[in-house]
């Protein structure tokens, strides 16, 4: 894709056709309402008998609206957006199943008029993102000389337009003419260049990390997680942070919100860089000892991925008896 080129095109819809009909499986998953439907669609019933289709993306909400807003304002940008909504009901129509992981999501799918959305948090790897990983000698490493006593911020995510990261770094800036502190940045993308560009002191760009094991380390070491982007359907790097022990600040719109209660994290105005600097300042100066309670409380509630795939597969067995007996709801 022109914008980020580690998206590619699923053009050859007859390469997955190909495939499918030489598995035969039971169920045909869309991970996405665009191509990869059309190709799950277009197999056929006698290939695959359920099809299901997993929502990632909000583009009305990430792209247009944001677009629009910046003309015409938010209350004309959501009259125009919302029944454009219901588009997405004529491409997920074909599908037995939705599987939705925000509650944001699946009430905006319901009210568009979609009625088999199943709502299915990501599970996360529990025996890998758990409070016992942190580390002294990673939140040294990580600090990278600054004093141990300095805040130690991370943000975790793809580093393009609608995730918003511009929020966060200037939210940083305000933070840090008041305290001592770093913010690592962990990810990639076609904005990075430009944010190091205009990143204050005390920021440092990680890359994408492929070892998991030294993300949740990362993540248990620290002292917060910072999120700028309101439109998140889920937010699984929030999620992650939480099951680390890892107190967040977020954004009140957006799937990233649900992860956060007010006993272990913050939220704030969404674009707002000094709502966000406010946020990460009252979370740092709270009790220590009681955060990082309540903190451990919310990760032994945090959904895995065990969780994940039993209400995935209960989904699938009820599908596969409609199957057998249809009309069965």
């Amino acid at each position: 894709m022109p914008y980020d080129r580690t998206y590619h095109l699923l053009a050859r819809l007859d390469k997955v056709r190909s495939l499918a009909r030489s598995e035969r499986p039971d169920v045909l998953e869309a991970h996405s309402p665009y191509l990869a439907a059309a190709a799950v669609v277009s197999c056929g019933r006698r290939t695959a008998p359920i099809r299901t289709a997993f929502w990632h993306s909000d583009h009305l909400g990430a792209y247009i609206h944001p677009a629009l807003a910046a003309l015409v304002g938010n209350r004309a940008s959501d009259a125009i957006v919302s029944p454009m909504f219901r588009l997405y009901r004529a491409l997920l129509a074909p599908f037995d199943a939705v599987f939705v992981a925000g509650t944001g999501q699946a009430h905006r799918l319901r009210g568009a008029g979609l009625s088999r959305v199943v709502h299915v948090p990501f599970g996360i790897d529990s025996a890998t993102f758990r409070p016992g990983a942190a580390s002294v000698a990673r939140r040294s490493e990580l600090l990278e000389g600054a004093a141990p006593s300095a805040a130690l911020i991370v943000g975790v995510g793809r580093l393009a337009v609608e995730k918003r990261w511009d929020v966060v770094l200037d939210a940083f800036g305000r933070l840090r003419a008041g305290r001592d502190a770093v913010l690592v940045m962990f990810g990639d993308g076609p904005e990075r260049a430009r944010l190091q560009r205009r990143a204050p002191p005390g920021v440092r760009f990680m890359g994408f990390d492929r070892d998991r094991a030294r993300l949740a380390e990362s993540l248990a070491s620290a002292d917060v997680l910072v999120h700028g982007c309101p439109w998140e359907t889920s937010g699984l790097v929030v999620a992650e942070a939480v099951a680390s022990g890892l107190p967040v600040v977020v954004p009140d719109a957006g799937g990233a919100a649900e992860h956060v209660d007010a006993a272990s994290g913050e939220t704030y105005r969404s674009l707002d860089p000094e709502a966000c600097a406010s946020a990460i300042d009252r979370l740092l100066r709270r009790d220590g000892a009681e955060l990082r309670a309540r903190t451990r409380e919310a990760a032994a509630r945090t959904f895995t991925l065990e969780q994940h795939f039993s209400r995935v597969l209960a989904t699938y067995d009820v599908l596969s008896r409609e199957r057998v007996r249809p009309g069965r709801a």
